[in-house]
């Protein structure tokens, strides 16, 4: 069980010695501090087994289509955080055969990509990890907390939304 360090303001951790702007600028540099470190996080869980956590993200969207393949641009789409190397990540894991690229026979111009077994068995193993380095971090919120901070997180993103 990790120790828990009570918890600090974003305005301390940072030491900004004047208060911030608003309460929505407080937040939103919460938010980019806290998703640096839980980003980091998962970082450390997967780089563990060799690969980064762009490339664990491609594993886990394609797990989720699997037996499906995706075009690379549906994959591009949904991914965590935005990436224009969506080809280099393809060609990496590609090479250590955790993903299979094909072109659609309907439409040539389209890459198809789907997970190999390997990827399956590649991403199983950092189920775990990655659950337990979330939980390390989510922890102290409890489930309904956990879930409504999922809620609240939906809301700030449709705040951003552009409708597109």
């Amino acid at each position: 069980m990790p120790v828990r360090r009570p918890p600090t303001s974003v305005r301390a951790e940072i030491k900004q010695k004047r208060p911030f702007a608003s309460p929505a600028h407080e937040a939103g540099v919460g938010l980019l501090r806290t998703a640096d470190v839980v980003r980091r996080a998962v970082a450390v869980a997967v780089e563990a087994q060799g690969i980064t956590h762009q490339q664990y993200n491609v594993l886990r969207i394609l797990r989720g289509s699997a037996p499906d393949p995706l075009p690379v641009l549906e994959i591009a789409a949904r991914m965590i955080e935005q990436t224009p190397g969506i080809t280099r990540l393809l060609d990496r894991l590609e090479s250590k055969g955790l993903v299979r690229r094909e072109r659609a026979r309907d439409d040539r111009r389209q890459v198809l990509c789907s997970i190999t077994g390997a990827g399956l068995a590649a991403t199983a193993a950092l189920d775990e990890p990655v659950e337990r380095a979330l939980a390390d971090g989510f922890g102290s919120l409890g489930r309904d907390d956990a879930r409504r901070l999922a809620e609240l997180l939906d809301l700030v993103r449709a705040g951003f939304s552009t409708g597109t």
